[in-house]
Order: structure tokens, then sequence, then C-alpha cells
């Protein structure tokens, strides 16, 4: 487990990432099933906490960006704190439907031209006290195939658009770039269940591994 400003924990992070539509989500409810046997703790952001709550009512309402970005921030804070942490010290398996990239590479868009360099601004509000995870899945595919399977335009929240999405899958891709050995690219094109299956099966591969370092550690 990679931390920053955190003491020693023995669970494994996994996150999963991807644009609305990905179907990332579906992903995240078909590993509950599939890793049942590892016992995992199944979250998300936002959501799994109060402030979570007010997040989801925040882009409801379409509040100001800047409100919209430090809310994810804390909902992110009170999640490490109520949730990821006290799992990953109890040395279990966490897997979070979206985390910070998913702020990083979305709220990066929506805060252009309010903030300078809105990317850097967001990291440095987590510098120092985020989990970095172990692993993270990103789900990619076509922006024309997200907009089918998203609800109709009239419908859609703002982060749903065309424009929105190509320009955080290139973050999120940039981001994959960067951090080769903890982004793995997943093909959402493939079937739902290939999908899930690939992952899993790769989760636990990280997972075993994971025990055996702690073994030698001790």
């Amino acid at each position: 487990m990679d931390t920053e400003g955190t003491g020693v924990m023995t669970g494994m992070l996994i996150t999963l990432e991807g644009i609305d539509g990905s179907g990332k989500s579906t992903l995240h409810a078909s590993l509950k099933d599939q890793l049942a046997d590892l016992d995992p703790l199944m979250t998300r952001e936002p959501g799994a906490t109060w402030v979570g709550d007010q997040v989801r009512r925040a882009i409801k309402e379409q509040t100001d960006p800047i409100t919209e970005a430090t809310l994810f921030v804390a909902d992110h804070a009170a999640h490490l704190e109520k949730v990821v942490r006290p799992a990953l010290t109890e040395g279990r398996l966490v897997i979070s439907d979206r985390y910070s990239d998913s702020r990083y590479a979305y709220q990066s868009v929506t805060l252009q031209g309010i903030v300078p360099e809105p990317e850097k601004w967001l990291r440095a509000m987590h510098n120092g006290w985020t989990i970095i995870p172990d692993k993270t899945f990103l789900c990619v595919l076509p922006i024309d195939e997200a907009l089918i399977r998203l609800k109709p335009d009239n419908e859609r929240e703002h982060f749903e658009k065309r424009e929105t999405l190509e320009k955080v899958q290139n973050n999120y891709l940039s981001y994959a770039k960067a951090e080769p050995s903890r982004f793995v690219i997943v093909d959402a094109l493939l079937p739902q269940e290939t999908v899930a299956k690939f992952v899993a099966d790769a989760i636990r591969v990280e997972w075993e591994a994971g025990k055996k370092r702690k073994g030698r550690n001790k």
C-alpha cells in the first residue's frame, strides 16, 4: 500500500475509473460477486459518506464549479477517514468505483478558465494526505459509444456532454501514460462478462502477490 502521510497499512486499494458510460459501475457490481471469497469492501466516490450525498445534491443543482470541486475533495477526505483507511488498516481489499483520479480528470475540465492550472490546484489539495491506489483499472471506449449508453441529451448531467467526456478521457489516458505500473487500460467495448473476468483475475493476481510480499517482510 502506497500512502502519503499515513501509517502502515496491510490492505490493498483498487480503483475503477473511466468516463460516464464506460461501464465501470456495472463492473464494480460484478466484482462484488466474482471476488466474494476475498470479502472485498466495495465503496465509491461520491456517495460513501454523508458528504458524498451533498456532492450529488450539488451536481443536481448545478452548483458553481469551485464549490462543486471542493465538495468532491471534502468527500474524498471523509471517505478516506471513515471507510478506506480503517479497512486498509484491517488488511482488507478495498475496491472503489471512482477515486481521486476522477477528480483530476473531471474537475480540471470544469474549472478551466476559472482557476489557473486547475489540475495542479486540485492535486495540491490532495498532497500529503491522500492514499495512492495500488492498481487502477481504466475503462476506455469511443465517446460515441459512451453517449449511446447514457440518458438522452436533455437528461444528462453537465459532466456527460461530448466535449467534456472527450477532454476527460484524454486526461485519464495521460495519467495512464505517466503511471503505467499503476494503471491497467480495459477495453470497455468487450462484453461485460469478459471485462469482469479480466479485471477480477488481475485483482486476484495483485492480491496474492501482495500477500507474498507481506510474508517476506515479516
